[in-house]
């Protein structure tokens, strides 16, 4: 019961704040850095493609559940924005900092929605019903909206902003971890590798030969391929188990996503790099 209260404080309050804040305090400049901007939603698109084609597959789709397939195809492409703004800072300072910045800007909102569609359509709800009424895709909104506009959070409320967004992710991993059930895990095996393959080594293979194709820096490519390589969004779990699915099946994957991208991140920025 306590921690169905705690799913809400982050869904709906925590999470939000959040996005909201992120969105907006990350510079978008879209004229120097169009390249790394299409080269990153081309990469989103990828995931969103084949995640959104599974069920479809005629040598996959049959071991596949739908409602399952719903609630976990956002695995495959959203992605944990904290561990690539620390990534980026270490692997190329302020300037990996602005580019990853611009990366999570333009695509939270396309994978947030991304995310949302399979399970309302799924469940039968309204798709815009269910956009307008989902707050983190509100939030996401009406923070590029106001990136775009200029706006700036005051001076004041930076530090109350930055405390929320720490007690979200604290909170959203307690949460996953407190839903989690590895045993859900062995009922759709063919779907977690099918979602963690894409996320974890299909998407770095396609970054590398879009940032060839789009003429990006070293430093791009490097940030491109971080971006491509990172663990999913620890509130892929918060946002499946709000909308009425399977929670402990997503946290269960959440967890695998972040364990393998110790070894996806060196791969990319190692071996493909």
């Amino acid at each position: 019961m306590v921690w169905e209260q705690v799913e809400s404080l982050v869904y709906f309050f925590l999470f939000p704040v959040l996005l909201f804040q992120s969105i907006v305090k990350s510079p978008l400049d879209l004229a120097a850095t169009s390249g790394l901007i299409g080269a990153g939603l081309a990469v989103g698109l990828t995931g969103i493609a084949l995640a959104y084609s599974l069920p479809h597959l005629p040598w996959l789709g049959r071991h596949i559940d739908q409602r399952e397939h719903a609630a976990s195809a956002q695995v495959a492409f959203r992605f944990n924005s904290f561990i690539g703004l620390a990534l980026a800072d270490r692997l190329a300072g302020s300037e990996g900092l602005l580019l990853i910045a611009v990366l999570i800007g333009v695509c939270v909102p396309l994978f947030n929605v991304a995310a949302v569609w399979p399970m309302a359509r799924h469940s039968q709800r309204g798709f815009l019903r269910e956009l307008v009424r989902n707050p983190l895709i509100l939030a996401t909104a009406s923070g590029l909206a106001a990136n775009l506009l200029g706006f700036t959070l005051p001076l004041r409320l930076e530090p109350i902003a930055t405390r929320i967004g720490t007690t979200a992710l604290t909170l959203g991993l307690l949460a996953a971890g407190a839903g989690m059930q590895f045993g859900h895990l062995p009922q759709a095996k063919t779907l977690a590798v099918a979602v963690l393959s894409i996320r974890h080594l299909i998407l770095p293979m396609a970054a590398m030969g879009l940032a060839h194709a789009f003429g990006l820096s070293s430093v791009q490519t490097t940030i491109l391929l971080a971006f491509s390589a990172l663990p999913t969004a620890s509130s892929a779990y918060v946002l499946a188990a709000r909308m009425g699915y399977n929670g402990g099946y997503v946290a269960g994957l959440v967890t695998l996503s972040t364990m393998l991208g110790v070894v996806s991140l060196p791969f990319a920025l190692g071996v493909l790099r």
